[in-house]
């Protein structure tokens, strides 16, 4: 018992000086000493650097990346002062004779994927020219809910390293170099239009249903493609290639696009690269490289389509009765015509500097287009004119019967000619034609010019960009008094 309270009191006694050891009272009249500050917290790591763009959103399903799923989304819209056509109306019974209008001039989604070396399959959604004036779902009443449709559809076999198939809705077209180009990496604000000539005629915007080979062979590439002709003009018959006077139809010799056209459609483009080989996994042709590849490309191509065209001659008269007007097509005569197209042209894109990164562009091609006697197309895109007038709004003659030559160069400036980022890149381009439906008075064929000058502000490249462009263009309402008008363009580009 006394060992007991002999250990409790030991007990006691080092638990007190161990208390008094931890509290140190300082000599009266001495401040304690301070604490030690708190060590202050880890900086935060500096923001990355913005890597460059690469192949964009891609998603790798296998290890090694050589199965992916990869998508595309840009978007095109439009500021615009335009001085319209003669005539034009921007609402019904409201003449217009310019104004400030914006639109959507594209709006695309490509998803692309490859699960097997030899396997490729990619579709090509999107809206084109929507303003408040047209592009919607209804495109002569208003610019509301335009249609969201397929551009292209394709499936591709790769059968060796020189040869693959394709087949669906695709893109790969003949002609030329700009009818199969890039939207993204124009070199101008846009394309000439020229170079589609069959839009949204025998083609569904530019694109075809049917089977397609492309390669390389050494420094040699090739497509070819066979495709059916879309129903095109199905409201013409016989009676719409003449004028009507006192019950008697007489042939106007004017060709229009036959609508009782089954047959295929061939093309090809082949083109030949004396420097850097380009892409092509996919059938889109590069604008401009802004000094990034080295390509010096010529090339040439064709597109044939049997009775794809159709008319009346003047001398074709016929006495309208019930018989001929409820069968025009068993009772009166017309001409079938093959259409036959053919272009050849050459890009050359280099870098000058590398210290200074400045880069050159050249572009030229030559048109030739037989589409039937006197065939003449206006087109305008985005077009702010309200209405069907095909002169309306800022239509110019886009393709017909004749020639055409175009051709742009583009500069990119030294690099800090706009502070560290951006860069800017100033253009020029020229477009002449001569369709032989366009005759003055005289009886001479009135060609067709159209100048078009701007400058890109590369803010990412191609995938942040903002274009201004000044157009002049020929108003062909009255081909005897061919006016030019001014159309002021500003373009912003987001591509992803």
């Amino acid at each position: 018992m006394r060992n007991a309270r002999y250990a409790l009191t030991l007990t006691a006694l080092l638990a007190a000086a161990g208390a008094s050891a931890q509290v140190i009272t300082p000599p009266t009249g001495q401040a304690p000493p301070p604490a030690t500050p708190t060590p202050p917290p880890p900086a935060a790591p500096a923001p990355a650097k913005s890597a460059p763009y690469g192949a964009g959103m891609k998603v790798n399903i296998s290890p090694d990346g050589s199965k992916y799923l990869r998508f595309m989304t840009w978007h095109q819209i439009y500021a615009r002062y335009n001085e319209n056509n003669t005539g034009t109306l921007r609402a019904p019974n409201q003449p217009k004779a310019s104004q400030v209008d914006f639109g959507i001039r594209r709006s695309r989604l490509v998803i692309l994927a490859q699960l097997n070396p030899r396997f490729l399959i990619y579709t090509h959604l999107g809206i084109n020219n929507q303003n408040s004036v047209s592009g919607g779902v209804a495109p002569t009443a208003d610019g509301k809910k335009p249609q969201f449709f397929i551009h292209e559809a394709v499936t591709e076999y790769k059968v060796n390293k020189y040869l693959n198939l394709g087949a669906g809705l695709h893109y790969f077209n003949g002609i030329s170099r700009l009818t199969s180009a890039s939207t993204t990496s124009i070199l101008t604000m846009d394309l000439p239009l020229t170079n589609f000539p069959t839009i949204e005629q025998t083609d569904q915007f530019a694109r075809w249903l049917g089977i397609y080979a492309k390669g390389r062979i050494g420094k040699f590439d090739y497509r070819v493609s066979m495709n059916d002709a879309f129903l095109t003009n199905q409201a013409s018959t016989p009676l719409s290639l003449g004028t009507t006077t006192s019950g008697v139809s007489t042939g106007t010799g004017v060709a229009n696009y036959n609508p009782q056209n089954t047959s295929h459609v061939y093309q090809g483009y082949f083109s030949y690269n004396f420097l850097e080989p380009e892409a092509n996994l996919l059938p889109y042709f590069q604008g401009t490289y802004l000094g990034t590849k080295r390509v010096l490309s010529v090339g040439a191509g064709f597109l044939y389509n049997k009775d794809a065209m159709y008319s009346r001659p003047t001398s074709s008269v016929v006495t309208l009765t019930p018989a001929v007007t409820a069968d025009p097509f068993g009772t009166i005569a017309t001409t079938k015509h093959d259409m036959k197209m053919f272009g050849v042209d050459a890009f050359y894109d280099a870098p000058l500097d590398t210290a200074s990164r400045t880069a050159l562009t050249l572009y030229g091609v030559y048109y030739n287009f037989n589409m039937g006697p006197n065939y003449v197309r206006f087109v305008g895109p985005e077009n702010p004119g309200y209405g069907t007038a095909a002169a309306r709004g800022n239509a110019i003659p886009q393709s017909g019967t004749g020639s055409a030559v175009y051709l742009q160069a583009g500069f990119l400036l030294p690099k800090n000619t706009l502070g560290p980022k951006a860069r800017l890149q100033p253009y020029v381009a020229y477009l002449h034609s001569n369709y032989e439906g366009l005759r003055d008075a005289s009886g001479d064929v009135k060609g067709v010019n159209v100048y078009d000058a701007g400058v890109n502000v590369l803010l990412d490249g191609h995938n942040a960009k903002v274009t201004l462009n000044y157009r002049a263009r020929p108003d062909f309402t009255n081909v005897n008094s061919v006016q030019y008008r001014p159309e002021v363009t500003l373009q912003t580009q987001i591509f992803l």
